[in-house]
């Protein structure tokens, strides 16, 4: 029997539609290898949506042998003369040029695609100061569609092995980069069609001509590993600031509230920040709920960039002070995923699962910019009373932590039996990894913060709440401003 749902279109989500299948993708490597046989298979359009893009890297395994060229930049030039019917978009953030297309990899294909009919290249400039377009889509034919956290572009790839010495996690020059965690999601059916309209409307949005929805077409079997949930019902949330005379769009904050609302047990989530005071306010009235839920959260052990640094990390560490006062009951948690030797494995997931009821994965993170500043978009499904789909998001979790754990799922599922929780099951393991010089997960610390990095984060100066925000006075902003109140559980609509 399925029950009421959380989704509310125009609330906290855009639309919902049937998604014929359902699955994600953990890592690069596998997203690579599915995204290129897709687009291989393609015969009419390809839209890449996305905030940074590099043509020199390989798509795919970087040992891949399928016929085509192994850089991105060549292999779209392969397809179009491939398939002379097929048209290929293209549109990115336009401050990009700063850090991607002024990049020597990317000039000599900007150039070559701007001579070649088939390939057009948009970069979005439509945004309020200080704004980017953070989305990663990729729909093809209106037939197959992406949606997550992984850009095309440099040091994306890795496995979920996450090796200490990976002698293929190189850039094209040759440099070794990092371990790297990211996660995308892969759907067909309606639910594609949709994100295809998407698409198209931040394309014209863009300066681009109109673009006809392409004719139904059978979608391509999928080629690379997937963790699949067959067919759902599929949330697509979106985030976008007010700019000029368009209004802003919260649906994406909104969802995170209901999803933390609605928790009965466990909330488990990946994301590149924790900063968003809407969230950390959420969490804190559930945590002063005596039979509330826990919460795990899976981040990096510090950012990759200045803003980051300067301003996610310090904000992510005045939340975790407050949180933790108001942890009673010792349910909150942030971990940090290592390699065997210690090494930090990068986490640029963007991920929340409610208990065995709600999952959630897109290009949105836990801080202020996600919620109302930039473009994002997320697409959540919810169990509504299959015990299929319950099955399939309590495993895919446990799946997931099995991976930060150096274990198996099984052995996840029996230590969270044996402790009751995942926190608990969380710290078996960990003992576990240790003995054995394991991947594992090590508890956030709160690091030492100079008063300059505490005013910027808690005056929101680098993450602001809206393009409103980004001018309002210093003395009304504030990761702290604003009380606690009691919790709302999460809306349900009949």
């Amino acid at each position: 029997m399925a029950l009421p749902t959380l989704f509310s279109p125009s609330g906290n989500c855009w639309r919902t539609e049937t998604a014929d299948e359902f699955s994600i993708l953990i890592d690069a490597n596998d997203y690579f290898t599915s995204i290129r046989a897709s687009m291989m298979a393609a015969k009419h359009a390809i839209f890449f949506v996305g905030w940074d893009f590099d043509a020199s890297i390989t798509l795919g395994h970087p040992q891949v042998d399928d016929g085509a060229p192994r850089g991105v930049g060549d292999f779209l030039l392969w397809l179009a003369r491939r398939t002379p019917g097929l048209e290929i978009r293209i549109l990115l953030w336009s401050p990009a040029p700063l850090a991607s297309w002024a990049r020597l990899s990317n000039l000599p294909y900007l150039l070559r695609w701007k001579w070649n009919r088939q390939i057009s290249v948009r970069l979005d400039g439509k945004h309020p100061l200080g704004s980017s377009h953070h989305q990663k889509m990729l729909v093809i034919d209106d037939a197959v569609a992406y949606c997550g956290g992984i850009d095309v572009t440099l040091d994306r790839w890795d496995t979920r092995e996450h090796l200490d010495d990976n002698p293929d996690r190189r850039r094209p020059n040759g440099k070794p980069y990092g371990p790297w965690h990211d996660i995308s999601s892969r759907f067909t059916g309606p639910a594609a069609r949709a994100l295809g309209e998407l698409c198209r409307y931040r394309w014209t949005r863009a300066g681009g001509k109109d673009v006809a929805p392409v004719a139904a077409t059978p979608p391509p079997a999928e080629r690379a590993p997937n963790f699949s949930f067959g067919s759902v019902d599929l949330a697509i949330a979106r985030t976008s600031p007010a700019y000029q005379e368009e209004h802003a769009v919260t649906e994406i904050e909104q969802l995170y509230l209901d999803m933390i609302n609605a928790a009965r047990h466990t909330l488990y989530a990946e994301s590149q920040y924790f900063a968003s005071r809407a969230v950390a306010q959420a969490i804190a009235r559930r945590l002063a709920e005596p039979d509330g839920p826990e919460f795990v959260l899976i981040n990096p052990t510090t950012s990759d960039n200045w803003l980051g640094t300067v301003a996610m990390d310090t904000a992510r560490a005045r939340l975790f002070e407050s949180l933790r006062r108001h942890d009673r009951h010792g349910r909150f948690r942030i971990y940090h995923p290592v390699t065997a030797r210690g090494q930090p494995i990068y986490v640029h997931a963007k991920l929340l699962i409610v208990d065995d009821q709600y999952l959630r994965v897109g290009s949105s993170n836990m801080n202020n910019r996600s919620m109302r500043f930039d473009q994002e978009c997320d697409v959540a499904l919810e169990a509504g009373g299959s015990e299929r789909l319950s099955s399939r998001i309590f495993s895919f979790r446990n799946d997931l932590v099995a991976e930060h754990l150096d274990a198996t799922p099984e052995a996840v599922e029996q230590a969270i039996r044996q402790s009751g929780s995942l926190i608990g099951a969380v710290e078996m393991l960990r003992a576990r990894s240790a003995e054995l010089r394991l991947c594992t997960l090590r508890p956030y610390e709160t690091p030492e913060i100079s008063d300059l990095e505490e005013w910027l984060a808690d005056h929101e100066i680098l993450d602001p709440e809206g393009s409103e925000a980004v001018f309002e006075p210093i003395e009304n902003r504030g990761l702290f401003r604003g009380r606690l109140k009691r919790p709302r559980r999460g809306k349900i609509q009949g």
